[in-house]
């Protein structure tokens, strides 16, 4: 179970998080949307303890992330390429990550089988550094080697980028299936509703850094909420646009002298 209790981080002026109170349960499949600048990757960070949060705290099964490592073992994560240690291949990668967790060489290979499909032949065997692979193919080899060791936390970054439709297909195939074999609480952020809807039974909308809404998603519920809020935050950003275009003509211009 994961606790945010008065959690606050600010960027100078800007207020990137700040939520009271927030309870994500274990074996929950959350997903966390809204716009860029919302405070996604932030909130993330800040569970992680990449970042020190300028009050309140986070605590993953009632201790605090910030005053012990114990969490790490059973945590997986992936936020972006600078998670990689992109002077080694894919395969070095792999052994490295299960080696921290205690896995032999034959168990990294076994526990890859599932993700054959996932990494279509491009990831494997290609006898080249990380460095050198596709922005896609970097986003497989960081979410793999996330859930490699089977954590009981995984939290991913906008995991459906870069990837070609059909990788997409299969990894909320993977994710979907993750969580209900090893009851793992699984939170994910994306820009995508449609890839959020379809892979998480509940659903946190954050803006401002504030969870504005926390949805239960069951048969794609959430998705009309969603859309409409989305809606009419084009359409209020649209018209305030307008408006400030009509002030601005509005406003007499000097003369030439």
């Amino acid at each position: 179970m994961i606790t945010l209790s008065n959690l606050q981080k600010k960027f100078g002026s800007k207020i990137a998080v700040n939520i009271d109170n927030y309870t994500i349960q274990s074996g929950d499949m959350l997903g966390l949307v809204g716009n860029n600048g919302a405070g996604k990757t932030t909130l993330f960070r800040l569970i992680l303890d990449l970042l020190k949060a300028d009050q309140g705290h986070v605590s993953i099964d009632g201790t605090d992330v910030s005053k012990s490592e114990e969490w790490k073992n059973t945590t997986g994560a992936f936020i972006d390429d600078g998670f990689l240690i992109d002077y080694l291949t894919p395969e070095e990668y792999f052994y490295f990550i299960g080696k921290m967790y205690g896995l032999k060489k034959e168990e990294v290979d076994q526990r890859l089988k599932p993700f054959e499909r996932f990494m279509n032949g491009e990831v494997l065997g290609q006898k080249k550094f990380i460095r050198n692979f596709s922005m896609g193919n970097k986003q497989k080899i960081g979410i793999i080697s996330a859930m490699l060791h089977h954590p009981s936390l995984l939290i991913l970054d906008e995991p459906f980028n870069f990837l070609d439709p059909s990788s997409q297909s299969i990894i909320k195939h993977l994710l979907k299936r993750y969580n209900e074999e090893q009851q793992a609480t699984v939170i994910i952020s994306s820009h995508n509703l449609n890839h959020t809807v379809d892979v998480c039974s509940r659903i946190a909308l954050l803006e401002y850094g504030v969870i504005l809404r926390d949805l239960h998603n069951v048969n794609n519920s959430a998705e009309q909420e969603l859309e409409a809020y989305f809606n009419v935050r084009v359409e209020q950003e649209i018209a305030e646009e307008q408006c400030q275009n009509d002030e601005a003509s509005a406003t007499p211009q000097s003369e030439e002298a």
